[in-house]
């Protein structure tokens, strides 16, 4: 009997282990799955160990937002404040009509700017037409790059709703063709158009049109980033603020995106500091184009010219495989290095300690190109800083298997085997050598670079990472355009047209003109640095000041070199003054009606239209402090401090070193105003 009593009570206490075992697994999934999913749980925990890879260091917990200095480094640029985006019809603009010409079916391809360029320019087509938009379809997007596949297409990137509901009074938009239809495309009887990049409206009407009236559908196809010209005449000004409502209103990224970059955002701000947005604009296919390969070094400049060798030979570049990188980037045609732009930055008197976010996709070259940028400022980051990787997988859903299909050994190289197995003594044949594997680094390439003229096929991973660049891009172009500061350091992509840099600064332009966007003219950059390349940390105060009166004469000249040599490419880049107006300011008016930088302001702007009656009275009325401050955006001659000092109170001697007495005499000249 006592027998039995133990063993009943040793089997209780096993199911009570057993039990409580259960209990503490299913305690710490659900604990994991907390952590993972909740929306402002872990995420926003603020403690004293952090899960990003970034903590900011700063000076000094003071950041006073009242002195001219902050004015001068992050306040409104005070001569486009009264400039606000109008992108409303100004005259008689009819419905669409629900009896339609016919169905408008797009596929676009290329990167991120040249799909959202493509996707205005299709609507504006559709109206021209007037014609049903189908649901335009995005090719890097495709179930074969291993996309999961809840997201299709558009939906992948946007949110189609948002983008049918914003534009119903513009146009008829569908999801997908009738069924007939869907049926004549599969069979490739539908009609279609290889669209190059600016054409002319009347092609549309003139060849497109019929060919739509005749068969109720074409198909389009769009490749460089754009299929409508630019600049449109003036009876088709309308059109121009169509593109503007479908680019900054109806283009909006789906939920998860939004989150995501919502959240990034608010993980720059909370430590109550503005913050410099900076995008490199350094990619391969840019470098190759514009023949910049000599600015690095090693196994890079080989990359370049091999992308370059590829361009030429498909006449994407006319021009020679090799080309004087020096003499192009002293003419302004490569992007100014993350150093050249760090030295800007000091010079103009951003402190070591600033914020900035650094944007694009790819950095060509790597973390080490950007070494000199963080050596000059102690918080730079990036997306992957301010994110994690639940949150990522979150926005990417849930990904299709990632299988590469290896080829099955040829029927030759089986003989080979068998016969080396089967032979009888030696001296037997040797075996066949085994296949050579790939050497090649997905960020580096150069295994291949001097054992093929063609680069490597890209495996599954590669294709799905690039198809992910959307996603990243669409982040890093939303915290770009609310950020306190922008600054490019390059504008072209790897076709010669607008990059996503330039994209930003029209939607700055368009969303919140005052904001500040600086504009360096890179050859006279490069011309500034060149003077003193040798002396750099001993510059004397006269370069200092010619560094910051270019920067801060960029945020109005660089306006009017956009209307100039920018607009001509795509609208989105300069949406003035076709999509802005001007509110009435009547004492403004009067004080700068004739001075000269309003009249430099009102050439790049043009004859902006006034703004209605109800936001004309809504104008805020200044401070007197703010009236009898001086425009910190004109002309001052101080010097800005020390590049790499890490202190106030304590740095080295050096040519760009100022005392307190002259950063009090510095804001004292800022606030006296122009006598």
């Amino acid at each position: 009997m006592k027998g039995e009593g133990k063993m009943k009570f040793k089997s209780r206490l096993k199911w009570v282990g057993l039990v409580g075992l259960i209990l503490s697994a299913f305690s710490l999934f659900v604990h994991i799955f907390l952590a993972r999913f909740t929306e402002d749980g872990v995420s926003e925990y603020q403690s004293s160990v952090t899960i990003f890879s970034w903590r900011p260091i700063f000076e000094s917990a003071d950041f006073s937002r009242t002195s001219p200095l902050y004015r001068r480094l992050w306040g409104p640029v005070r001569r486009l404040e009264s400039l606000h985006p109008d992108a409303s019809p100004r005259g008689y603009y009819a419905d669409p009509s629900l009896r339609t010409n016919g169905y408008i079916f797009v596929r676009i391809q290329g990167g991120f700017h040249e799909i959202r360029n493509s996707i205005s320019d299709v609507v504006v087509v559709s109206r021209l037409l007037n014609a049903t938009l189908v649901i335009p379809e995005i090719q890097s997007t495709t179930s074969s790059k291993g996309i999961s596949s809840q997201f299709k297409s558009f939906a992948y990137l946007y949110n189609e709703d948002q983008f049918m509901a914003a534009l119903a009074k513009d146009i008829n938009i569908v999801k997908t063709l009738p069924k007939n239809l869907k049926g004549a495309r599969k069979k490739k009887k539908i009609p279609l158009f290889r669209v190059s990049y600016s054409t002319s409206p009347y092609f549309y009407l003139h060849h497109v049109l019929p060919v739509l009236n005749k068969h109720s559908v074409v198909e389009l196809v769009v490749s460089d980033g754009g299929c409508l010209q630019a600049i449109l005449p003036p009876d088709l000004e309308e059109y121009q603020r169509l593109r503007c409502r479908v680019a900054f209103h109806a283009l909006r990224f789906r939920q998860e995106v939004q989150e995501l970059a919502a959240k990034i955002l608010r993980r720059l701000r909370a430590p109550g500091r503005p913050f410099i947005a900076f995008d490199p604009g350094m990619t391969r296919d840019a470098l190759a184009y514009h023949g910049c390969a000599e600015l690095f070094q090693d196994v890079h400049t080989e990359l370049i010219q091999h992308k370059r060798s590829w361009m030429i030979k498909r006449r994407i570049v006319r021009g020679k495989l090799s080309v004087d990188s020096m003499r192009l980037r002293v003419n302004g045609s490569c992007p100014l290095m993350p150093e050249e732009v760090g030295i800007l930055l000091r010079v103009y008197g951003y402190s070591w300690d600033t914020i900035i976010y650094v944007s694009g996709g790819e950095v060509f070259g790597g973390q080490r190109t950007l070494i000199p940028l963080h050596a000059m400022f102690e918080n730079v980051v990036d997306r992957t800083s301010l994110s994690t990787v639940w949150e990522v997988n979150k926005i990417y859903g849930r990904e299709a298997n990632l299988i590469d299909p290896k080829a099955p050994p040829s029927t030759e190289e089986e003989v080979k085997q068998e016969s080396w197995k089967t032979a009888g003594p030696r001296p037997r044949p040797l075996p066949p050598p085994p296949a050579r594997p790939k050497s090649y680094n997905i960020e580096g390439w150069w295994g291949w670079v001097a054992e093929s003229d063609n680069e490597p096929e890209s495996t599954v991973m590669e294709l799905r990472t690039n198809a992910h660049k959307l996603l990243w891009e669409a982040i890093d172009y939303m915290i770009c355009v609310e950020a306190d500061v922008f600054i490019p350091g390059f504008d072209r992509d790897g076709k010669g047209h607008p990059n996503f840099a330039s994209f930003v600064m029209g939607h700055r332009l368009y969303q919140s003109a005052s904001s500040k966007t600086y504009r360096p003219d890179r050859r006279e950059v490069e011309k500034l640095l060149e003077e003193t390349r040798d002396h750099l940390y001993q510059a004397n105060h006269t370069w200092l000041t010619s560094i910051r009166k270019h920067l801060r004469r960029s945020l109005l000249e660089g306006l009017t070199e956009a209307s100039t040599k920018s607009k001509p490419l795509s609208f989105l880049l300069h949406p003035v003054p076709e999509c802005s107006c001007l509110r009435y300011d009547p004492t403004e008016a009067s004080l700068n009606a004739s001075s000269p930088t309003h009249m430099q302001v009102q050439a790049a702007l043009g004859a902006v239209h006034h703004c209605p009656a109800w936001m004309d009275g809504k104008i805020i009325s200044r401070s007197k402090d703010k009236e009898s401050e001086e425009d910190l955006d004109e002309d001052d001659s101080s010097s800005s401090g020390l590049f790499f000092r890490h202190s106030g109170s304590n740095h080295e001697n050096g040519g760009g070193e100022i005392n307190k007495e002259e950063a009090q005499l510095e804001d004292q000249d800022e606030e006296g105003g122009e006598k």
